[in-house]
């Protein structure tokens, strides 16, 4: 997951968990008032053959 403000280029880069995502969002906001960001999620799903 990795989080991205609306109003600037910023981003907080890939994270594992979502709490590190969220983090980075939270102290974004503080710092710059940016209160709407896009969160950005990837899965992966495995494909296999009935037989």
């Amino acid at each position: 997951m990795k989080t991205r403000p609306l109003s600037c280029n910023a981003e907080s880069g890939p994270h594992d968990e979502q709490e590190a995502a969220q983090d980075w969002a939270l102290r974004h906001t503080r710092r710059t008032g940016h209160d709407l960001l896009r969160r950005l999620v990837a899965d992966h799903a495995k494909v296999t053959r009935a037989e």
